[in-house]
This record gives C-alpha cells, sequence and structure tokens, in this order.
C-alpha cells in the first residue's frame, strides 16, 4: 500500500476505537440511591429496626379505643299519673325518671313525686307512674294462705264510674280534677253509665286516655 493509503486507514481505525470506547461509557449501569420512604417501608417488612415504630405515611397514631356508646338509640316509655301529657314517650337511650317527666311537660300541681326516684336509668318498655298512690294489699296486708307475708301487693280493683268521688278519679291516669268533674257531670245528666264506653262521650277524653282508662274503671 502506499504511505498515504495506509495513514488514512490508521486514522479511521483510531477514529473507529474513540467512538467504541465512548459509546461504552455512556452506556454503563451507574449506581442508584433509594429514597427514605423506600428504605423504611423495607425495614417495616423485613422486621428490621424502626419496624415497630414506623407509621405509614400521611396517618397518626390515634387513641386507644375505649368504650363506645351507641348513638342514635332510643328507649319508648309510658309516663302515667299525674302529669300535663301523659302517655307514651320517646326518649334516647340511657335516659333517667327525670328527663320521663320533663318530656310528659312536668308533674301537676299538688302531685307528690318525693316517692319517684328521679336518678333512675330508664328501660325500654317500662311505665312511670306519677302521683298515683300504692295499691292497698288484699286482706289488710296479710297474703291469703300466709301468716309471715305481710305487705305483699295485689290488683287493684276497677273504680266505679257510678259511685266514684271527684278526688278518686283524680288518682287515675290523665285525669285532673277538671276532667273529673266532667266525668261526674256526665253520670248525673245521663243517669249514671251502662258501660265503660261511654267515657268515649266525656269532653276531654280521647282515644288514648280512654285506652288507659278502659282497664281501670267499671261501670
Amino acid at each position: 500500500m502506499e504511505p498515504r493509503a495506509l495513514a488514512a486507514l490508521a486514522v479511521l481505525l483510531v477514529g473507529a476505537a474513540v467512538l467504541a470506547a465512548a459509546h461504552f461509557w455512556s452506556a454503563r449501569a451507574e449506581p442508584v440511591r433509594v429514597p427514605d420512604r423506600v428504605t423504611e417501608a423495607a425495614a417495616v417488612q423485613a422486621g428490621g429496626p424502626g419496624a415497630a415504630t414506623a407509621e405509614p405515611p400521611g396517618l397518626t397514631p390515634g387513641p386507644t379505643a375505649g368504650p363506645q356508646v351507641t348513638s342514635g338509640g332510643r328507649i319508648v316509655v309510658d309516663v302515667s299519673g299525674k302529669v300535663r301529657k301523659p302517655g307514651i314517650q320517646h326518649l334516647p337511650a340511657g335516659s333517667r325518671v327525670e328527663d320521663a317527666l320533663r318530656a310528659a311537660g312536668g308533674a301537676r300541681e299538688g302531685a307528690d313525686i318525693s316517692t319517684l326516684n328521679r336518678a333512675r336509668v330508664l328501660t325500654d318498655g317500662e311505665q312511670v307512674a306519677v302521683g298515683t298512690p300504692a295499691a292497698p294489699p288484699p286482706g289488710g296486708g296479710v297474703a291469703a294462705g300466709s301468716g309471715s307475708a305481710v305487705g305483699q301487693a295485689g290488683p287493684v280493683a276497677p273504680l266505679s264510674l257510678g259511685t266514684a268521688t271527684v278526688e278518686q278519679l283524680d288518682t287515675l291516669p290523665g285525669v285532673g280534677p277538671v276532667l273529673a268533674q266532667h266525668i261526674i257531670d256526665y253520670r248525673t245528666e245521663h243517669g249514671g253509665y251502662r258501660s265503660v264506653d261511654e267515657l268515649r262521650e266525656v269532653n276531654g277524653i280521647g282515644d288514648r286516655r280512654f285506652a288507659d282508662l278502659r282497664p281501670l274503671v267499671r261501670p
């Protein structure tokens, strides 16, 4: 070969070697640092140091769970006797006798509520009788067939609409002095009561009040 051609070939080979070296250098693998959050998560999964205290990103530890009170629970109680609005009351669960009295408009004037435990917690379906006298025990306070059982309460005898006084009628649930007088006025005008159903015709006695009174009275 001629010297000029040989020199050109040498330059071409050197250039090819430089390009190959540059390509190899740019394609080499470089170490990459793992982010802190990934490192912490890996430590938690592996059970390594910090696993017990690490928390998921964006979450903070909350207080220890304790007893939970169910919200929105309701109970139904029947408030009867000498209250302004006797009848069924719907109250929040955990309510007390005082709450039932307040829901029924409070006790009427002159009603004796000293025997009520107003701090007692109510249960669903119970009845709260306000200002009504306790039923006298049968047989003068001695239970039949027993000489030692004293003061056991028995069923209350229905009140006679034909002979009851204003004071006796006033002890019935939802009946005050005014309504008691209306019951007696009806008895006077119609010559007595032939059936308990006639109470429906007395001014001031609706269906709900009649349902409360029906088992407590007789003609």
